[in-house]
């Protein structure tokens, strides 16, 4: 099983190349976002935890993260392998996220960090906010805010990952099909080693 992280800053062109990463690999994509409202639609007794916890404007609690992931994993045994996406977004979360692949015998192979300017950033944020129809994607001061907190919180987890060789950065910038080419080409070397 090859596990993967994708991190990008918003407006890198991570949802794009995440897209095209699952389909050209076979992965399960694994979105904590996804996981939450499915769990929460479905009323199981993680859902229930966690619509709990949201209700009271509180952030649902990593164990409670971690349990849905597992219940992923489990439900997708023949799985080549996960891509995942929005977490882990902090060292104790990436470190119970270890412990967890641990326990089923895999672990993170892999995490792909897209890098790209944050004028580049910007732009493309600005650029997006005319069709998206997000208020967070129309201000420059809010998307600065949010660069900055990106970097901030992702940079640790990053260390963590560094610490097992496990950190590769790609240029985020340029055509699409070349960046998807510079992450499948890494891909493909750790996949292999």
């Amino acid at each position: 099983m090859f596990n993967l992280i994708l991190f990008g800053p918003p407006g890198s062109g991570k949802g794009t190349q995440s897209e095209r990463l699952i389909s050209k690999y076979g992965l399960k994509h694994l979105s904590t976002g996804d996981l939450l409202r499915s769990e929460i639609s479905g009323q199981t007794a993680l859902g229930l935890a966690a619509k709990s916890f949201m209700d009271k404007g509180q952030l649902v609690p990593d164990e409670v993260v971690i349990e849905m992931i597992s219940s992923a994993l489990d439900n997708n045994p023949r799985a080549n392998g996960f891509l995942f996406d929005g977490f882990p977004r902090t060292n104790t979360q990436a470190e119970a996220l270890d412990k967890l692949l641990t326990q089923k015998g895999t672990s993170i192979a892999l995490v792909l960090a897209l890098q790209v300017s944050d004028k580049e950033l910007v732009k493309r944020l600005l650029n997006r906010g005319l069709t998206s129809g997000r208020s967070d994607d129309t201000n420059e001061e809010i998307i600065t805010a949010r660069i900055a907190e990106y970097e901030k919180k992702t940079a640790a987890v990053a260390d963590h990952y560094k610490k097992y060789d496990k950190v590769t950065y790609v240029k985020g910038e340029g055509n699409i099909d070349e960046i998807f080419d510079s992450l499948s080409k890494e891909n493909d070397v750790r996949n292999r080693a």
